[in-house]
Order: C-alpha cells, then structure tokens, then sequence
C-alpha cells in the first residue's frame, strides 16, 4: 500500500466490485471518450461488477507473472479511480506504461497527479525500472495535464495507437526516467504543487508504505 496524504494506492481487490461499477456508472459521460474498445466495436464503458471481476482476476495474473501492477486509488478511503502500470518488460528494457481513469468528482485537485508520483516511484524504488510511459490521446488536455504537471517528458505522436472509443486514436508519448527525478516523482510534485490544486487537508506530506 502506498500513501500520501488522503491518497492512497493498493492493489485492486475482488471486493472493490460494487465500488468500481458504482464510480464507473456515475462517470459514463466522463469517461466514455477515453475508454479502450476493441477493433470494430463500439464506444462503450463497462460498468458490470462481473467486467470488474473478470478484469481485475487477469491482471492479476499478469501481475504474478511480473507483467503488471493493477492498483485502486482511494481517496480517505473511498474508491476514487484505478491505476494501471503494465506492459513491464525486464531485461535491458526495464520499461512499462501507466494507465488511468478517476472519478470526475475528485478531478483537479491533485488526487491523480498525486497517484501517478506514487506509482512511478513505486516502479523506480521498487520495481528497479529505468523508463515510465504514459499514452495520452492529445485532445485529453486534462490527462495531459497530470503528466505536464510531474514532468514528464513529450516524446513524439504514436500515430494509431490505440482504439479507443469506437476508432483507432493517435496518442502522445510522455516518458520519465528515473534518473529524471533523483529524488523521487513525489518529492518533486510537492515542490511543484500549488494551493489551488491540494484543497484536500493533507497534513502528513511524508509518503507511507505498508
């Protein structure tokens, strides 16, 4: 488990079902025009507990086999979005991309960016990899917004890279190194943070694991 503040990261877990499908019905319209479909299929977002369970029970699978890292972001507990490091490749690699969605009550007030530096911390203390990634489609500004914000660095258009929302998207490539931030994505963002952005009461800045 990872925390800073009222913001905490742990593993997605099979219980989280009814709050997952509660927050992604609440947030249809929010979320439809970012969701993934499949090739020929329509834009849609899955809301069912047992997508959920399907869902979370193959990413775990990949996390067993060190591919993946699914984690729910709560927010003073409450289930708030999901967080996804995937595609982790070892070797002379030591890549992997973030996902993520949130929902859009806690939206803007630094809960996201706050989840994204736990997690690429996480990658780079833990994990001991080299490169993070985040793909973002370039009309997402406020997805955008999130990596600008911790720094992370445009590396070019990925023409076609997804298909999301019904059709294939060209999305923008941000990546971080670790020796980017020497002393830690999260010490950086507190640095960066602006009151306008944490109206949450945050008492403890200090980053805890357990």
């Amino acid at each position: 488990m990872l925390t800073d503040g009222d913001v905490t990261l742990r593993p997605l877990r099979l219980r989280d079902a009814p709050s997952w499908a509660d927050a992604r019905r609440r947030n249809v319209a929010w979320l439809r025009e970012w969701e993934a479909t499949p090739p020929g299929g329509r834009a849609f977002v899955p809301v069912s507990a047992s997508t959920f369970v399907t869902m979370t029970r193959r990413l775990r699978a990949e996390a067993r086999r060190g591919r993946a890292l699914p984690f729910a972001i709560l927010v003073r507990g409450e289930f708030a979005g999901q967080i996804n490091v995937g595609g982790v490749v070892r070797g002379s690699l030591q890549s992997a991309h973030l996902g993520y969605w949130i929902d859009e009550r806690y939206a803007g007030r630094g809960v996201m960016p706050t989840a994204v530096a736990l997690a690429t911390d996480h990658c780079f203390d833990r994990v001991g990899l080299h490169r993070v990634e985040v793909n973002i489609r370039p009309e997402n500004a406020a997805s955008r917004r999130v990596v600008e914000k911790l720094g992370f660095r445009e590396e070019g258009l990925r023409r076609q890279f997804l298909h999301i929302a019904g059709g294939w998207r060209d999305h923008l490539s941000y990546v971080l190194l670790r020796g980017d931030v020497p002393e830690g994505l999260l010490a950086r963002w507190h640095e960066r943070q602006l009151p306008r952005d944490t109206p949450l009461d945050v008492p403890d800045r200090k980053p805890r694991r357990g």
